[in-house]
């Protein structure tokens, strides 16, 4: 290396992590960015026009261009091949956490640096992070006495998934530990020593489960290294992120909060332990309170930036380079973490894989139902079974064990957003019963679950030439603000013209029943649309949104209590799909399915706190004062760059009175309600069913 060279950077890997490294690498002054490449060319088209670089085809076009350092930004399992390809081409290396995913890896990568008198190193970022350094430096000063034990807990979420081909972290069950269990390790070998043993343990959380698509998404790991053992505890589901590490010695403890940012010291004294415990926590507190007040005004001032420890890290990276010294992480050190690292996250792997053979689909022709594990999904399955159908149901979560051993049934997981998992469920089918969607979470959860889930299942259904598709809409698509007073809605009602004002169920359901219509138009898909109202039954909840807004021991009802609900009971919703799927209609036709004895908000709530709630207490507001509080949400929304959870519109919309008109259903597929939801309701409400 000369004196104040400039290095010309190539970036291997458009995702996540790699903004953080363009910010670090524009901080530096000897360092010029020539260009960033990725297997998915519009994911390198779009960071590079966020980051004003160039976009390029491959690695080797890149490298045409003129390149001294690659950064290998691309998931695990590719780190070693990129590196390689990089070192290939003349390239030095920095590597995204963790080096590879074997040791042999390691070994050839270590080979080919050496041959070819280039530099490789690891991105084990938070070895060089302000809160980490100062612990260590604490450790070094004896601040703990003789270190015992090092406990790490790390709490964190992954992007959005909008569909698409499955993420890595959705695709392998070690990924998680690849991911953030690679950080604990090699903070636990530089204050503990080499290790000698990790035994982990992972489980997936079920139905509390924050993201539904990662397998396992709860971890324990105990670390025996050459000073002392360590705990590593990593989860997707506690609230809110945290990241917390714990050096516990002989003579005191400290504890950084790396996303906090402060560090604390508790001590052993000769004072008595009631007036030490008091003394220590007062101090702690003190302490952690003036930190985080410094560490806001040096993050406004921009002296502190989002991963820190990873922009100092790059700068030791090229530092050393132009120097040629050696590099901050050892190859050693990072070989031993993915010896470690691999043998929990391959366990994982094999165990995930075990798990998924067990929904693999037969192959052999039946019934799809997809979003089988919700309300509706469970009574038509039920219905369908008892009717001696063979039912193959698309979840994301293994269904009940009394349906998925039924002799009738098979499961297939997986995401609707993923269109190679649609596709192996939707082989076969006789006909399709799309009551999939997303129910709640931001929009990129219904763009994925309710849109791009849609947009799979009927090209799968039209690449397998699925004879009937029938496809659960929603009432919500209808202009119901707008809606001419006392005129029942019918099939030919006008759709909701400002759908994003509605909110992203509203604005996704509408934007897939398009999606149908348009390959009906287009491609002749033999679909039937039926439009449930609010279904209910016997188990589910009863004060729903739609009825008023629950606050602990409090319902606020919006607007005039006395407007009907549009009751529709589950069993009905399952006769009008079953009678839409056997008719003769298959031209895109849509069927409004909402009960003729209803019951107004005002009784249900009534009756229900007869019944079952008496200590629940109605406050009623008035539709203009709700409207008053919904525009200062959407107006600090507005400020803050963020969608609005609430508008006026959306409010109005909600508490409107529209009466439905089901004629068509009646007439075309002889659909009648036989529960009559108003009747039922009462006899359920009543005083002595309680």
């Amino acid at each position: 290396m000369t004196a104040g060279q400039t290095f010309r950077v190539g970036l291997a890997g458009a995702g996540y992590v790699s903004e953080f490294h363009v910010r670090a690498l524009l901080r530096l002054p000897n360092v010029r960015i020539v260009g960033v490449t990725d297997l998915d060319q519009e994911r390198a088209r779009g960071a590079a026009e966020r980051f004003g670089i160039a976009v390029f085809p491959s690695l080797k076009a890149m490298a045409a261009d003129g390149l001294d350092v690659v950064h290998v930004l691309t998931p695990p399992s590719s780190h070693a091949a990129v590196a390689l390809e990089a070192m290939g081409l003349g390239c030095h290396v920095l590597v995204e956490k963790p080096l590879a995913t074997s040791v042999e890896e390691c070994d050839r990568l270590a080979a080919e640096g050496r041959a070819r008198g280039l530099k490789l190193c690891v991105n084990h970022s938070l070895l060089l992070d302000p809160l980490v350094l100062r612990a260590l430096a604490g450790v070094r000063r004896g601040d703990v006495g003789e270190v015992l034990t090092v406990d790490i807990f790390r709490s964190s979420n992954y992007p959005p998934y909008r569909g698409g081909p499955l993420p890595p972290q959705y695709r392998e069950g070690g990924y998680p530990f690849r991911d953030l269990g690679v950080h604990a390790l090699y903070l636990l070998q530089q204050f503990l020593g080499p290790i000698q043993n990790v035994g982990a343990e992972f489980c997936n959380s079920g139905a509390r489960a924050s993201d539904p698509n990662l397998h396992f998404d709860e971890w324990r790991a105990m670390v025996r290294c050459e000073r002392g053992t360590g705990q590593v505890q990593l989860s997707w589901n506690v609230k809110p992120l945290q990241h917390v590490l714990v050096v516990q010695g002989t003579r005191g403890t400290l504890r950084a909060d790396l996303f906090s940012m402060f560090l604390t010291r508790r001590r052993h004294t000769p004072l008595p332990k009631a007036i030490e415990r008091v003394g220590n926590a007062m101090a702690e507190s003190s302490s952690a309170a003036m930190q985080v007040f410094l560490g806001a005004a040096r993050f406004v001032l921009g002296r502190v930036v989002p991963y820190q420890g990873l922009h100092n890290l790059v700068r030791a990276f090229y530092e050393a380079l132009a120097s040629n010294e050696p590099m901050p992480v050892s190859l050693y050190e990072a070989r031993e973490v993915v010896r470690w690292t691999e043998q929990v996250a391959r366990e994982a792997d094999r165990a995930k894989q075990e798990h998924l053979a067990k929904f693999k689909p037969s192959g052999r022709p039946a019934v799809v139902v997809t979003g089988a594990n919700g309300h509706l999904g469970r009574a038509l399955v039920g219905r369908l079974l008892k009717e001696g159908e063979r039912v193959r149901m698309f979840v994301r979560r293994a269904p009940s064990m009394e349906t998925f051993n039924h002799p009738q049934a098979e499961a297939v997981l997986g995401d609707l957003g993923d269109p190679a998992a649609v596709d192996a469920a939707i082989a076969g089918a006789r006909t399709v019963f799309h009551l999939g969607a997303a129910m709640s979470g931001g929009w990129a959860a219904h763009e994925c679950g309710t849109i791009a889930g849609t947009r799979n299942v009927v090209a799968a259904c039209l690449k397998h030439g699925v004879p009937k598709f029938v496809y659960a809409s929603s009432l919500s698509v209808l202009n119901w603000a707008g809606h001419p007073a006392r005129e029942a809605a019918n099939e030919t009602a006008a759709l909701e013209p400002s759908p994003k004002d509605r909110g992203s169920y509203t604005q996704a359901k509408l934007e897939a029943e398009r999606i149908v219509q348009a390959a009906v138009a287009t491609d002749n898909l033999p679909a039937v649309i039926v439009r449930p109202g609010q279904i209910w039954s016997e188990t589910a909840p009863l004060l729903t949104p739609a009825v008023g807004i629950r606050i602990g021991k409090q319902l606020i009802m919006i607007g005039n209590g006395s407007s009907r609900l549009p009751l529709v009971h589950v069993d009905d919703v399952v006769e009008a799909l079953l009678l839409a799927a056997r008719s003769k209609h298959a031209g895109g036709e849509v069927f409004h399915v909402v009960d003729s004895d209803l019951m107004s908000r005002e009784e249900l709530v009534s009756r229900y706190r007869e019944s079952r709630e008496p200590g629940l207490r109605v406050r009623r507001m008035p539709l203009w004062l709700a409207c008053a509080g919904a525009k200062v949400v959407e107006l600090l929304a507005r400020v803050l760059h963020r969608p609005a959870p609430l508008s006026p519109y959306r409010l109005r919309s909600a508490v409107a009175s529209l009466e439905f008109d089901c004629a068509k259903a009646r007439a075309e597929l002889d659909w009648q309600p036989r529960k009559g939801s108003g009747a039922a309701l009462r006899s359920l409400l009543s005083p002595k069913s309680a």
